[in-house]
């Protein structure tokens, strides 16, 4: 058994041997030992033996001197050799050579046999009739491998008092050349005193060839909480190891080491229920969650407010909420003028989105792992791309529109803006799709001003490369922006997406330098709060400067009154199909068309008529003009203010008789109809 090995070599290591060396000679152990390195040793021995037997063991005494000796300085761990002939019937001893080695002499010759014969003096003729008849197997003896062919027997490893070393012998019996002539005996002492006792767990590393292999495993550490470290060049001594805290562990105690010898004596006391100190000191305590080492229960993980982080959350999930139900309000007021020339299909988009930008609060709610930090990016990313491309291809409409130097009607529908708004998306999604498939963002842990650790996702060039195109992108859309700061919308509706491309490019510069320059080693929660900060600014905005407005026409009942002063400036129903008013495609008013192009073609054919008048009166100056006529000098100053009259028929009256005041009309009537 091996405590019993462990607790002989504890007796022996602090010389409480009791009964040993003193009724005994040799105490053995009975745990097989590793004999490999000894099989130079052991092959001589077996050479010797097969030559003895050959020759005999009778009349060979300077041969068994020989043998004895060379087998004794043929290998420095042999201590003794020795050569017995003993009488095959009785087993009385007839002849012996012995030799031992001496550290201060050198081998000396020993003149009885039984120098250094601890192990194999049998005191009684039956065990030496046991031990030396070959076929006969003594309890003695290690069992002998099965894959190899001794001529011997290994003993067990056993103390011997004579020379106070542990020692392991190899005996081969040399049967008699007749039944009843002489029989031979060899046997080899090997010194095992330089091996040493390995208690701890076999590890990945092989065992060195001075380790007891049979006694490792045998240690009383704490397997959960602890583990074996073994010293070197302890020897044979029981507990000749250290019990450490493991990774993760500690102890308030012995800084987290403690000694083997008094954890086996703690054990042998638990075992035999006298204390239960081996559970309560020698086992390490677990650190706080996320600690990986330390020395006291400090917690080594930030604290999440979760009262104060679902709070967030609600009002998040309530944006979003709320961000759907305005779709279906646009939805559902789709016709109404305030609705209609602002593209209803385009304010869903851009609703649709800033939901998407709403849930990234929920993403960072829990402790962020692979899946939560992949919808984080995803959320930010994709919503961002969605409502500003789509704002701002209202505003490059717009843009266009407004700059147009030509006669010709420039015409962008909602079909063609979704035609180029495709694109973009579809780049944004090939690009997500690839970071997600190629190189998910991650967690990593990182410290806050206080050393606690949490969870924030990776930032890397996938993330720089995304956010150069967006800072592009924005400014984009800040230079179209700024293209139509004068530009006249119907109810100012361009203004107002400019003012919400200003605002998130504003919110996002805040934004970093805070993260970057003011909170660099902020907290959990802080980062959260501005998260949920940097959320309602850019996307809570964007809603109530682009549907606020609007609904707020809606609930007055002003949503299908048209923009009375984008109307006074100019901006007029046909110019409002250019892109000016943002109106979406429609059906085409063909009466309302027609009646404009008749009020212009009137207005024109007058003007050309009046000048025609004008010129035929100048350049013939011998014509008078009537008294009272069109022309006369009271009339002239009034005439030439009012080039534009009512209708072609007025000028042509003025000719015939008593039509020479139906064209005289007043500069202010006339005026405002040109308006």
């Amino acid at each position: 058994d091996k405590e019993e090995a462990l607790q002989v070599i504890h007796d022996v290591a602090t010389e409480n041997m009791g009964a040993l060396c003193v009724t005994e000679a040799y105490r053995s152990l009975k745990t097989p030992l590793g004999t490999s390195q000894y099989d130079g040793a052991r092959q001589k021995a077996d050479m010797a033996g097969m030559l003895l037997q050959d020759l005999g063991v009778t009349h060979h005494n300077g041969l068994l001197d020989a043998l004895a000796r060379s087998l004794l300085v043929s290998d420095r761990h042999v201590l003794a050799a020795r050569v017995l002939a003993l009488n095959a019937s009785s087993s009385n001893l007839i002849n012996s050579v012995s030799w031992q080695r001496q550290s201060w002499v050198g081998p000396i010759r020993c003149k009885k046999w039984a120098c250094a014969l601890a192990h194999v003096q049998i005191p009684s003729i039956h065990g030496t009739r046991m031990l030396t008849s070959p076929g006969l197997w003594s309890p003695k003896f290690m069992p002998s491998p099965t894959n190899i062919s001794y001529r011997g027997w290994w003993t067990f490893p056993y103390f011997s008092c004579a020379v106070r070393r542990w020692l392991l012998s190899y005996s081969v019996s040399i049967p008699p050349p007749i039944k009843h002539g002489v029989k031979g005996f060899l046997s080899l002492d090997i010194d095992i005193s330089g091996l040493e006792v390995n208690q701890c767990d076999p590890g990945s590393e092989p065992t060195l060839s001075n380790q007891i292999e049979a006694l490792s495993g045998t240690h009383k550490c704490h397997n959960d909480t602890t583990q074996c470290d073994y010293h070197p060049s302890q020897g044979w001594v029981r507990g000749g190891y250290q019990c450490v805290c493991r990774k993760g562990f500690y102890s308030l105690t012995q800084k987290g080491i403690f000694n083997g010898t008094l954890i086996e004596a703690a054990w042998l006391e638990n075992e035999m229920n006298v204390s239960s100190v081996y559970h309560e000191m020698f086992r390490c305590l677990k650190c706080a969650p996320g600690c990986e080492t330390c020395h006291n229960n400090a917690p080594c993980l930030a604290t999440y407010n979760w009262p104060f982080r679902i709070s967030l959350l609600a009002v998040s999930v309530s944006c979003v909420v709320f961000t759907l139900g305005l779709v279906g309000y646009v939805y559902q007021h789709r016709k109404i003028k305030v609705f209609k020339v602002a593209s209803p299909i385009f304010l869903g988009i851009t609703l649709l989105g800033c939901a998407i930008m709403y849930l990234e609060m929920a993403a960072i709610f829990p402790v962020l792992d692979l899946y939560s930090c992949i919808a984080t990016k995803w959320s930010r990313h994709l919503g961002f791309c969605i409502t500003y491309t789509a704002l701002l291809m209202k505003t490059w409409r717009v843009s266009l529109t407004y700059r147009v130097k030509s006669a010709h009607k420039v015409k962008l529908t909602d079909k063609q803006l979704l035609q180029w708004m495709f694109p973009i998306l579809l780049v944004m999604l090939i690009y997500l799709g690839t970071w997600t498939l190629s190189a998910p963002p991650t967690a990593e842990q990182i410290q806050d001003q206080a050393g606690l650790r949490f969870k924030q996702c990776t930032y890397n060039w996938w993330d720089h490369s995304l956010a150069i195109g967006e800072v592009l992108f924005l400014s984009w859309g800040i230079k179209v922006c700024y293209n139509v700061r004068n530009a006249e919308s119907l109810y100012n509706e361009a203004r107002l997406i400019s003012y919400a491309i200003y605002n998130i490019a504003l919110v996002n510069t805040a934004m970093v330098a805070f993260h970057l320059f003011i909170f660099p080693q902020a907290g959990p929660d802080i980062k959260y709060l501005l998260g949920f900060i940097r959320t309602q600014l850019s996307t809570s905005v964007t809603v109530g400067l682009v549907f606020g407005p609007k609904v707020v026409r809606v609930l007055r009942g002003q949503g299908d009154q048209w923009d009375n002063r984008a109307r006074a400036r100019g901006v007029t129903a046909s110019f409002s199909l250019n892109g000016i008013g943002l109106m979406p495609e429609e059906t085409a008013d063909l009466y309302q068309e027609n009646e404009e192009l008749k009020e212009e073609i009137q207005k024109l054919a007058a003007q050309i008529e009046f000048m025609k008048i004008v010129h035929m009166e100048m350049n013939n100056r011998h014509l008078k003009p009537k008294p009272g006529g069109y022309f006369n000098a009271a009339n002239t100053a009034i005439t030439l203010q009012s080039p534009v009259c009512k209708t072609t028929s007025s000028f042509l009256a003025k000719n015939t008789p008593g039509g020479e005041e139906s064209c005289i009309v007043s500069s202010t009537e006339c005026t405002s109809e040109r308006v």
